[in-house]
């Protein structure tokens, strides 16, 4: 079994590395970026009987920031 964690800032917390990413593309001749946010994808190799619940907790405790970031959990 298979979980994707994905993990990003929480609206309002400031993203440099996406403003670097903004300007970047500008420079590219990409002007039709408007904004910019970058994140982090998890992917995690379960055993057998493991929870989505588990996960949940993995990312309180670990995976995620959760006083700037969200997080959002796919289990396949």
């Amino acid at each position: 079994m298979k979980a994707t964690v994905t993990v990003m800032l929480k609206p309002g917390v400031l993203d440099p590395q996406g403003e670097a990413v903004k300007s970047a593309l500008g420079a590219m001749g990409f002007d039709g970026v408007e904004g910019v946010r970058q994140g982090k994808v998890i992917e995690l190799d379960l055993a057998p009987g493991t929870t989505e619940a588990q996960v949940t907790d993995m990312c309180e405790k670990l995976l995620a920031n959760t006083v700037i970031e969200s997080y959002r959990v796919e289990i396949a």
